[in-house]
């Protein structure tokens, strides 16, 4: 479900009532944990975290006017997604966030192709989350992504 909201604060506003909450907590875990060289940022009818043209000027392949994505959170119409460019392209941090997973909550991981989803706004590992925002530089990004996800 796209939105056209035109920042985070409107977008978590007007989220159902249910995710407002844990959409604002992992807000707030993400921004507390996500190393130097990413900004917030509205795009794809969500909120998330890019690497500015400023730090770096190619931008994304797809469309190179739109800075380069990392992390996505969305408000879906059956789940909250997050999208997290990183976890796909770097088959250690996968794993590291697989392991943790078992440990931070009894709950099935539910993964698709481009996000982690969660079905109840309440069982979300929100302080897992944010350690999972803390383990990627954007120099680290930028590498995988220049390796492994650029054509």
């Amino acid at each position: 479900m796209q939105s056209d909201a035109k920042t985070p604060e409107e977008y978590i506003a007007t989220a159902p009532d249910d995710r407002r909450q844990v959409l604002a907590e992992l807000r707030d875990a993400i921004n507390a944990n996500i190393p130097d060289g990413f900004e917030e940022s509205m795009g794809y009818g969500h909120f998330g975290w890019v690497i500015p043209h400023e730090v770096y000027p190619p931008g994304y392949h797809c469309d190179p006017k739109t800075p380069l994505p990392f992390l996505g959170l969305a408000s879906q119409k059956n789940f909250i997604a997050l999208y997290h460019m990183g976890i796909y392209a770097d088959p250690v941090l996968l794993a590291w966030f697989q392991d943790e997973w078992s440990k931070a909550t009894p709950r099935k991981l539910d993964m698709g192709r481009s996000c982690i989803r969660f079905k109840k706004p309440a069982d979300i590992p929100v302080k897992l989350i944010g350690k999972l925002a803390a383990k990627m530089s954007a120099e680290e990004w930028i590498q995988i992504y220049e390796k492994t996800m650029k054509r």
